[in-house]
Order: structure tokens, then C-alpha cells, then sequence
């Protein structure tokens, strides 16, 4: 509760009679603050005047003002420039560790305001401020989702870095691992991540011009060639069959030659409620033909023109057997099996946006930053429950860019209930008030 203080301030949703300290003093607020989402004071930078003196500095908040002890901030020198102290409920003195004793504001939280957060938490509809949607101003809509955008690409950028801090600052491998991992398309996109990241590219890379080698290496690596990888319905038929048996030769040939560790435990591989086309065995030689392509490094989605030129970087199939086949020893109907536009768009939001938003700022290269927005904006809007849920309330989402923003929303506020920081909850509490 102490955020929709928090809110309260932000907002100055302040009662009709003066404010003043417990002293006696009038506080009149000229400036609430910027909101500190670390640790420290509460809000930086404020302007308040209180009595006849302007004083400029920082505000802390809290339900009680004895939780100013508890949080151990009469110890801590970060909060001796604290100009004003607020609490909900003023049942202590508060004293900095240089021992002065900032004045204290007792706010209280309007009763209408509590109740109708309350009520907002509550409620299991998704979204949960759906009513207010329809009556939003395209502007105000327009401006929350590019600032949603930013921040998921900012997050996801930070994780394409952390891929390059683990990899010595090899892009080309930071990519890989990031493509990877998309390759998983959520399910496995874990279990893809943890086997690109083990997988020994150093030897693949002596062995780029032979396919089955590579998919000997891929699929080997990945723990996918053992007994107990293949389901027990198809143990029988797998054991007969010469495709698996070759590739079981060539991996052992490869791994003693490389000086290989233990490939992945199997059991990391997903395949409950996962379609037969996003089989792991099937993304990995997909993968593999890619590699050897060399069209989907690094160069080749920096040098790509447009989305139809990104398209084909991606364009690999499979090899001859795994047209006939998902796993091992259970053939199917034959099928080229190369991905699909929905995919492909897919591997373009996930995979190449972040990686050249994440190159452009470590390359100081705003025009890759900006090529990775524009991207999404020409992208088709991804369609799934969350998508349908903001349509039907009459948000309009017309691109990636959108979809991408409204995840980042459900994501990091709504499913946190968050809905203090966020700008439609705002609306929502301002427009049941008004």
C-alpha cells in the first residue's frame, strides 16, 4: 500500500485544506520529485516550501513514520538530505544519521482512491482496466506504447550483452546464441539457449561445408542421437534405422576428435503440447543448414535491406531425411519443412530487433537503433491471447511495435499489479473519479 502513497505524492492527489508539517508549518509541494526506482530516497529532487523557506532536495515515504527505524534509515547517510519526511501515520520522530530531524507530512490516502485500487487488484478480468480503454485519447495510447517499446527493447538488448560479455565479445556467437534460443519458440527456447551455449562452434566451423557433419555435431551436442532421446513408441524402428546409425558414427568420430564434453542431458527437450514442426530434432538441423549457409550471421542481417531481405537470410530447409521424418524411426508425410513467414517474422521480432538494437548502441550507431524499430513497425502485429484481449476492449494494434509494447505491459505491470506506474491506470483511477 505504501506505492499508492507513493502515487498520491506523484500525483498530489492532496486534500482540500492546507497542507502542513506536524510542527505547525504550511507545505506547499512546487514539485513532487522524480520517482527513485533504486535504492535511496523515495523521490529525488523536489521542491517544497514550507513556512516561508523554499527548500530543494529529496522526500522519503512511508504508511508509518516508524518505518523510518525499521528500514534503517536513521543509519544510513543517504537519507540525510531528506527535506520532508511523509507518512500516512505520523507515531514517531525521525532522525538522519548526522542527527537532524527533518519535518514530517501526515498525508493520508483518499478513501474513494483506496477503494478503487482495491477494486482494480482485484478484479480477474485481463485487461483489468478495460473500461477505460475505449475513451483513451490516440495520443496519450500512441505515447504509453513507444514508451513500452523502449523499454522492452532495452531489456532485451541487455540480455543480447550479457550473451556478449559470455562470450568474450564475440557477436557472432552472441547472435547465435540469441537465434538460438528463439528457435525454441518459448517452449524450448531455455533448453536452445543452454545448448548453443555449449555447443562446440569452434569445430563446427572446421566442418561448415558438410551438412551431415554438422547436423552430427548440432544434434549430437544436443543429446538428441542417445537411446534414451528417442520416444520408446519409436525405439524399435529407430534402431534399424541408417540415417540415426551414420550420424551416431560421424558425432562419436567428431567428438573424439574435437576432445568434446558429454553432450546435453536429453531431458531438457520439451514435447508436451509442442506441434510436430517445432520439434527440437527439426529446429536444430534447421538450424545447422543455416550455419552452413551463412546467410543468417551477423554481416548478413547488418547488410539486410528490409524485412524481404532479412526473409531470405532465413530461408534454410532440411536435409533429404528429415523431410520424412520429426524424430528418428517415425517417418511422415514428405514436406519441405522450411519456416514459415509467421516464423520467420518471429525470429525478425525476437532475434534480429534486439541484436542490432544492441549493436547500435555499443556501437554508438543510431541508425541500426532506428532500423530496429522501423522493423517492427513494418512487421505484422503478433497474434495471441494478449493481442485479442486489448482488441477487444478497442486498443488498435496495427504492427509489432504494438504487440511488442502491450507484452512488455502484461508482462512487467499488469501481471505485477503494477498499476500505479502505469499511464492507462492512471487513467482508470482518474476516470472513475472524474
Amino acid at each position: 500500500m505504501e506505492q499508492l502513497l507513493h502515487y498520491v505524492w506523484r500525483h498530489r492527489l492532496f486534500p482540500l485544506e492546507a497542507l502542513s508539517t506536524t510542527s505547525g508549518e504550511t507545505v506547499e509541494v512546487i514539485d513532487p520529485g522524480l520517482r527513485n526506482a533504486d535504492a535511496g530516497p523515495d523521490f529525488f529532487n523536489a521542491k517544497v516550501r514550507i513556512g516561508a523557506t523554499v527548500w530543494v532536495g529529496n522526500v522519503e515515504l512511508h504508511m508509518r513514520s516508524s518505518d523510518w527505524v525499521r528500514h534503517g534509515h536513521d543509519t544510513d547517510a543517504a537519507y540525510n538530505s531528506i527535506i520532508l519526511h511523509v507518512a500516512e501515520v505520523v507515531d514517531a520522530d525521525v532522525v538522519t544519521a548526522d542527527g537532524k530531524r527533518p519535518p514530517q507530512l501526515q498525508l493520508s490516502i483518499p478513501e474513494s482512491l483506496r477503494a478503487d485500487y482495491a477494486e482494480l487488484c482485484r478484479t480477474e478480468d485481463y485487461p483489468r482496466c478495460w473500461r477505460i480503454i475505449p475513451r483513451l485519447s490516440r495520443l496519450l495510447t500512441h505515447s504509453w506504447l513507444s514508451a513500452l517499446l523502449a523499454e522492452r527493447l532495452q531489456e532485451r538488448a541487455a540480455k543480447v550483452i550479457e550473451r556478449l560479455r559470455l562470450t568474450d565479445g564475440d557477436w557472432e556467437r552472441a547472435f547465435f546464441i540469441t537465434l538460438a534460443r528463439n528457435f525454441g519458440f518459448g517452449i524450448n527456447g531455455d533448453a536452445f539457449e543452454y545448448w548453443a551455449r555449449h555447443l562446440p562452434l569452434h569445430a563446427a566451423a572446421k566442418h561448415r561445408d558438410d551438412t551431415f557433419q554438422l547436423e552430427a555435431l548440432f544434434l549430437g551436442s544436443a543429446g538428441l542421437l542417445t537411446d534414451e532421446a528417442i520416444p520408446p513408441s519409436a525405439r524399435t524402428a529407430a534402431a534399424t534405422d541408417p540415417y540415426l546409425k551414420r550420424l551416431r558414427n560421424e558425432w562419436t568420430f567428431l567428438a573424439h576428435k574435437f576432445q568434446l564434453p558429454e553432450p546435453m542431458d536429453h531431458s531438457r527437450w520439451r514435447y508436451l503440447r509442442l506441434r510436430p514442426q517445432n520439434f527440437p530434432h527439426l529446429r536444430i538441423v534447421q538450424l545447422a543448414q543455416l550455419y552452413a549457409r551463412r546467410t543468417a550471421g551477423l554481416a548478413a542481417i547488418i547488410a539486410a535491406a528490409d524485412r524481404s531481405a532479412l526473409h531470405e537470410c532465413f530461408a534454410a530447409g532440411v536435409s533429404d531425411y528429415w523431410t520424412e521424418h520429426y524424430l528418428f524411426g517415425l517417418p511422415s508425410e514428405h514436406k519441405e519443412k522450411t519456416l514459415s513467414t509467421a516464423s520467420r517474422d518471429l525470429i525478425i521480432i525476437n532475434s534480429v530487433v534486439p541484436t542490432l538494437f544492441a549493436y547500435g548502441q555499443e556501437h554508438h550507431d543510431e541508425h541500426l537503433q532506428e532500423r530496429a524499430v522501423e522493423l517492427l513497425e513494418e512487421l505484422k502485429a503478433e497474434r495471441n491471447f494478449i493481442m485479442r484481449q486489448w482488441q477487444q476492449c478497442g486498443l488498435s494494434v496495427d504492427n509489432a511495435a504494438d504487440s511488442q509494447a502491450l507484452i512488455q505491459l502484461k508482462r512487467e505491470y499488469c501481471d505485477r499489479l503494477d498499476c500505479l506506474r502505469c499511464r492507462f491506470g492512471y487513467e482508470y483511477l482518474k476516470g472513475i473519479r472524474d
